[in-house]
């Protein structure tokens, strides 16, 4: 069984500082991507990266990235477009017609683990989908359009998706297919697989694993990398490039 990544990094960050590319900016020295990227590296159950980024982004993350980290999994770097559905869409596109199974990331989560990776590719074997979420801890409100509140939710089954987000190739394909046929804009890519009326798997994710989208975000993730250094974690966090690559995964 052959299983290949999607790292999506084509976002231009909007909400994060003007004219900043928060998949770029350093994270202990290295860009945020060069976290991610680490994980999957290292990832048993990984064999291929294919690496979405801006158009015009495509020869620095060959150079600056790819070329500079030795990252030997990453097979292509693809253009994305212009929303995140359209840049996994291209991702999915680029897959080898051997690869058996997907895991779907963002860029911008670089404190993902291997152990996520790896129950997530298991799941999705078992199941065709999964998703990495954890239990939403606060009050959820339903809103109405003027601001007033219609209705308190059931806390206790509530979920809020992360990624990795994986899924059997099949799967995914149809569920992009069909999404393109109807003009549907999902808010993950499980909801896609949601619409063809198939289950998709809840996997227990973690609280650390945030994206970063706003400079708040980033100052956390530096407290977080300060904090596994404490713990000893440094090796989770940030792996040197002589120990990179070179694992390969066997269906047990």
């Amino acid at each position: 069984m052959k299983v290949s990544a999607i790292i999506v990094a084509a976002g231009r960050g909007q909400r994060f500082m003007e004219g900043t590319r928060k998949q770029f900016v350093s994270l202990a020295g290295k860009p945020v991507l060069c976290h991610t990227l680490d994980k999957f590296e290292a990832c048993r159950a990984v064999h291929s990266v294919i690496l979405v980024v801006g158009q015009e982004d495509k020869d620095y993350c060959l150079k600056e990235i790819v070329e500079k980290y030795s990252y030997r999994k990453v097979s292509q770097i693809v253009a994305g477009g212009k929303r995140r559905q359209d840049s996994v869409k291209k991702g999915i596109d680029a897959l080898s017609p051997d690869v058996d199974v997907v895991v779907i990331h963002d860029g911008v989560r670089p404190f993902v683990t291997g152990e996520m990776i790896e129950k997530s590719v298991h799941s999705a074997v078992e199941v065709g989908a999964s998703v990495t979420a954890v239990p939403v801890k606060d009050t959820i409100k339903l809103g109405s359009p003027d601001s007033m509140v219609l209705k308190t939710l059931d806390r206790d089954a509530l979920w809020q998706a992360q990624t990795p987000q994986t899924f059997q190739v099949s799967v995914i394909k149809d569920a992009y297919q069909k999404a393109v046929r109807d003009g549907f804009t999902g808010a993950d890519d499980a909801s896609l697989v949601e619409r063809l009326g198939l289950r998709v798997h809840l996997l227990q994710g973690a609280y650390s694993n945030i994206k970063i989208t706003t400079p708040e975000d980033l100052t956390l993730a530096h407290l977080l990398l300060q904090t596994q250094a404490s713990a000893g974690e440094v090796g989770e966090v940030s792996l040197p490039p002589k120990q990179r690559g070179g694992v390969r995964w066997k269906k047990r």
